[in-house]
């Protein structure tokens, strides 16, 4: 029996680790997750095995090591994408690893009236430091060091 969903077509009903981790997925109303959301489901060997087989059919983005996002298909291109745009899925990822964000300096400065430069977003600041990569097609977050 197949049961349909509003995200893939149909979705399998059953006990399997996959299905389980798919219907986490779709019913979660954040777009990221780390590999360690699942680890309360089996090991982390299989986790991992999924989430690349998830990732090879395009159901999870990859946006660096341990942290995956949803994708939809686009109504211009047909190709999926970030369910979210990038920088809130990256923020997303950085509170399910436990980093607490701020608003970077140049945030900060926009917001004062300092600068009338529009800040990109893909710098974020961080209260500890963080060595994880994220980026999505080309574009990578960085980090600075809030001062709090």
């Amino acid at each position: 029996r197949n049961i349909v969903t509003k995200k893939e077509k149909t979705m399998p009903i059953g006990n399997t680790l996959e299905a389980k981790m798919r219907y986490r997925i779709n019913k979660s109303k954040l777009s990221a997750f780390v590999a360690a959301d699942f680890y309360d489901l089996s090991d982390g060997d299989q986790v991992g095995r999924i989430l690349r087989k998830m990732v090879k059919e395009q159901f999870l983005i990859k946006l660096g090591q341990g942290v995956f996002a949803k994708t939809k298909i686009s109504t211009i291109t047909g190709k999926r994408i970030l369910e979210t745009d990038f920088i809130t899925t990256a923020k997303q990822a950085l509170k399910k690893l436990k980093i607490k964000i701020y608003p970077s300096r140049a945030e900060r400065d926009y917001n004062d009236g300092r600068s009338t430069q529009i800040p990109t977003g893909l710098r974020i600041a961080v209260n500890k430091r963080v060595a994880r990569t994220i980026s999505y097609n080309g574009r990578t977050i960085s980090y600075e060091q809030a001062n709090i």
